[in-house]
């Protein structure tokens, strides 16, 4: 019988959280062995005992020589379950399925079921063997998450190397990575250049080129040249750390299937053994010829049938197994209860800027008077901006690039709200929004009310020159997501605090039915709280800081965790790893198909056990029957349960 470290069919355990201690699988190894060896004694034996007994006459192999046979076929099985049988009573777990299957098999050897009381238990403890696999199946997706993060580092002081514990390594040391290797902590890249796979982060094995200054995760894999990596977070706060840890924690949240489940469980199994007990001696008070061995029989039947095994394993099992097919497709669930709970969405409420957008500003447009020497221009704007910060002078130098180091500007001065100023040459040169144009009394004939995009307008020698359009670009997959959350039956809604024709522009590019612009954090929660009635499930996905409190009241919080803060990940029921959109639907079909399996394992093994139920008190099943009821059906819906992580979505 499995201990506890795998989810067994107890019914008073629950499903344990994923144990990361290096031992822990070589421990499950050792038990599958430990108990389908046995197995595979007993069912020699108890096969040798049948052919025996049909093909010598009962008179030469007589009884003691008989009944000590099938107790040795008895013994590699039953033994483990009997002796938890009486750890699980001294616990005080009474009414355990081990008392059933020991009443059963002790009960069927007393009655002379030589072979019936083996094949009850030989059955009962293979079918804890494939438990046992079917749950390390369903764990491998998430474990190889669990193998990302490296136990040591190579620390570089003053040109000398030195291999230290991961956890060991403090904020500003500078780590050298070789090709193949995998990151240990959050940090700075030191080198010009180098690729990384972010499969463990992202899900995503395709190469994700880095350029020095910019961040570096724990657990993304060094494809190319030796790099060095400056240390910015500790170890255990690194984001894979925090992935981590929300996967190991994801199955202590239950569903409230489980709930219902277990509960169930605690009430069912004693009233089977009454009922049992019933069936045994009640029709002594009813029956003139009442027949004890016959009725201790069918009562022995009835209590093997009536093990909640199926419903026990197979439904915790079928949330394990919903948890670790997202995980492996880059969505972490914080427990099983969300995946019920997005089954159910109605209704996605999204931020635009790194949740439908990619975040980063690009310049769109670049529109000029005829005549204007347009390369001339765009490298005086880009020496104004060089030195801002501003993700709009970012988007500026991308576009440009390095071609404005020799141009000189002078008398540079900021107008606040407005824009910038300078002289070049002695020529006035304006870059800002119009209102920096009002100000200087620059005449201009655009009609600003029908420019989409962020505007940058630009004056040269006191003559208005045109202007240039920036926006965030638009996620390659967000109009596949928002095409297959109709497909779902989901309504959508964008909020944002960006201004309103943008928001309006790219709700109607992605065919979102509404969109609300100009918001501050605080419209956005009282925009959710006016969508919530007590019939409508709402997700919200976003992925800033100001999201957090949108996140948390919402039914289902959903974070972007690539480019999202660490604020809104805590507060998220649901991380999309890769910040891919497509992920939301994906995330809704996913726990519908774990909801569906689940429910399927529910019929399956109610259905078969009323069936049987009813045929063993009526004397019409046999315990070979009986086992078929109980390991057969908790087979099946484990095989049911499994198909998850096979499944497309």
């Amino acid at each position: 019988m499995t201990q506890h470290s795998e989810p067994s069919c107890n019914c008073h355990d629950d499903t344990p959280v994923l144990n990361t201690h290096e031992g822990h699988d070589h421990s499950n190894s050792t038990q599958t062995f430990r108990f389908f060896l046995p197995a595979i004694l007993s069912f020699i034996i108890l096969c040798l005992g049948i052919v025996m007994d049909n093909w010598w006459p009962q008179a030469w192999f007589f009884g003691p020589v008989r009944l000590l046979w099938y107790i040795a076929a008895y013994i590699p099985v039953g033994i483990p379950v009997l002796r938890d049988a009486l750890k699980s009573i001294r616990k005080g777990d009474v009414f355990s399925e081990f008392l059933l299957m020991a009443i059963a098999t002790i009960g069927a050897f007393s009655i002379g079921e030589y072979p019936e009381g083996v094949a009850v238990m030989l059955f009962y403890s293979i079918g804890e063997v494939f438990q046992g696999m079917a749950v390390r199946r369903a764990k491998a997706n998430i474990k190889s998450l669990l193998d990302q993060r490296p136990d040591e580092v190579t620390i570089v002081v003053n040109n000398e190397y030195s291999t230290i514990k991961a956890n060991q390594a403090q904020i500003d040391q500078v780590i050298r990575l070789k090709p193949g290797e995998q990151l240990a902590l959050d940090g700075i890249l030191l080198s010009d250049t180098a690729s990384f796979n972010t499969a463990a982060l992202t899900g995503e094995s395709k190469p994700d080129t880095k350029t020095k200054g910019e961040t570096v995760l724990a657990g993304m894999i060094n494809l190319t040249s030796v790099s060095l990596v400056r240390i910015k977070t500790d170890y255990a706060d690194s984001k894979l750390s925090k992935i981590l840890e929300l996967v190991q924690n994801a199955t202590a949240q239950k569903a409230p299937t489980e709930l219902f489940i277990r509960k169930f469980a605690r009430v069912y199994t004693p009233i089977v053994v009454l009922l049992a007990a019933l069936i045994c001696l009640l029709p002594m008070l009813f029956m003139e010829h009442y027949n004890f061995q016959q009725w201790l029989y069918r009562a022995l039947v009835f209590l093997v049938i009536s093990c909640p095994c199926a419903l026990v394993i197979s439904i915790p099992l079928g949330y394990f197994g919903g948890i670790g097919a997202a995980s492996k497709r880059g969505i972490l669930f914080k427990g099983s209860n969300f995946l019920d709970l997005m089954a159910n969405i109605d209704h996605v409420v999204m931020d635009k800027t790194g949740t439908l957008t990619e975040g980063v500003f690009e310049v769109q447009d670049v529109v000029f008077a005829p005549g204007t020497d347009t390369t001339r221009i765009l490298q005086l704007i880009n020496a104004l901006e060089q030195n801002s910060t501003h993700p709009v002078a970012t988007a500026i130098h991308q576009y440009v690039g390095n071609s404005s180091a020799n141009i000189n500007l002078t008398d540079i001065t900021e107008i606040p709200g407005k824009g910038l100023s300078a002289l070049h040459d002695g020529k006035a040169l304006l870059v800002g929004n119009f209102k920096l144009l009002d100000h200087f009394n620059i005449r201009y004939d655009t009609d600003t009310s029908a420019i989409v995009y962020t505007t940058i307008a630009v004056a040269y020698e006191d003559q208005y020159i045109g202007y240039l359009t920036i926006a965030d670009k638009i996620k390659e997959d967000a109009a596949k997501a928002i095409r297959q959350l109709h497909q779902l039956g989901v309504q959508t809604t964008m909020l944002s605090g960006d201004k309103s024709t943008v928001v309006q522009y790219v709700a109607q590019t992605l065919n979102i039915e509404h969109a609300y612009g100009d918001l501050l954090p605080e419209d956005k929660v009282n925009k959710v709280k006016a969508l919530k009635t007590p019939q409508k499930r709402i997700a919200f996905v976003g992925d800033g800081v100001n999201d957090a409190p949108v996140v948390a009241l919402s039914d289902v919080g959903i974070a972007m965790g690539g480019l999202g803060s660490d604020a809104t990940i805590e507060t998220a029921d649901v991380v999309i790893q890769d910040d891919q959109p497509s992920k939301i639907p994906m995330a809704i079909r996913i726990g519908k198909a774990t909801r569906k399996i689940v429910w399927q394992n529910i019929g399956l093994a109610f259905g078969v056990k009323a069936v049987v139920l009813i045929l063993g008190a009526g004397g019409l099943a046999t315990m070979w029957e009986a086992v078929f009821a109980d390991v057969g059906v908790a087979l099946l819906a484990i095989v049911n349960a499994i198909r998850i992580q096979h499944k497309q979505f």
